[in-house]
């Protein structure tokens, strides 16, 4: 059903709780987002790469009684695992090949998943035959630029960057030119024959107190799932010693307790219309 994916995502493949926990960090800004794009009463949304839906959610809270938001993931553990809500219809498919009549949608939103596909641009020309007349394409990606994890220590977190990068690409076999056009939101919608209307980057910003859905986050998803023992070998003395530090709730260093933490990463949106 699905097609090549350079991240390996399949049907039957699931992160759901990566996605449960990032939804509920970055809610706030989302819900913020949301309300930016101007839904019209009645709208017809379809939320691309929905994962469990914590953002279909809000994206149906936002748009009101009325929208018809649907959510559409390759994956059925995430649409098994989904917590959208009795308003917001789950489909699984593929997002290269939508499954739709054509004119279904005024909206097409699509966070964080262009680049788990194969060829970005041929998807989002297939998508465009969904949209009605004055329909949008809305592609929105985190961490376009770099994260700060680590205020009070720049080349700790320079170093951590650049070693989950570096784990980044020898887990799912990528050369630095594979991941070359990430940030390339505009030329996507542009090589798809599409106008960009809008473009802005925003910051997810979290200093203490930090909320439990923060904690869960940075300790359960980005310290035990993306700086684990796969990231460390590309990590060198001392910066390794010091991330453990950092990362251990036991060490008097832990970074999630400091008075001084301060994060900051960004979050881009950018809106094309046919």
């Amino acid at each position: 059903m699905a097609s090549f994916r350079p991240l390996h995502d399949a049907p039957d493949r699931s992160y759901a709780d990566k996605l449960e926990r990032f939804g509920r960090f970055a809610a706030p800004e989302l819900k913020r987002i949301f309300e930016g794009l101007g839904l019209a009463p009645g709208v017809r949304v379809l939320d691309v790469g929905c994962g469990v839906g914590v953002s279909t959610g809000i994206l149906a809270e936002v748009a009101g009684d009325g929208a018809q938001v649907v959510g559409l993931d390759l994956s059925l553990p995430h649409l098994r695992n989904a917590t959208a809500g009795p308003k917001v219809a789950l489909v699984q498919a593929d997002a290269a090949a939508l499954c739709f009549r054509d004119r279904s949608f005024d909206l097409i939103w699509s966070c964080n998943t262009v680049h788990h596909l194969a060829d970005p641009v041929a998807a989002l020309r297939a998508m465009q035959p969904a949209l009605r007349a004055g329909g949008r394409i809305v592609l929105a990606q985190s961490g376009l630029l770099p994260e700060m994890y680590f205020a009070w220590d720049a080349p700790l977190d320079d170093a951590v960057r650049r070693a989950c990068h570096e784990s980044y690409r020898a887990r799912y076999g990528l050369a630095s030119a594979n991941i070359a056009s990430v940030r390339g939101l505009v030329g996507l919608l542009q090589g798809a024959g599409m106008r960009v209307e809008s473009v802005h980057t925003g910051a997810i910003e979290r200093v203490q107190p930090l909320s439990a859905a923060d904690r869960a986050y940075f300790a359960e998803t980005v310290f035990a799932g993306y700086w684990d023992e796969r990231m460390t070998p590309y990590l060198e003395e001392p910066y390794r010693s010091a991330l453990r530090r950092n990362v251990d709730p036991s060490s008097r260093d832990y970074c999630l307790d400091r008075d001084d933490f301060h994060h900051v990463q960004t979050m881009t949106v950018c809106a094309g219309s046919a």
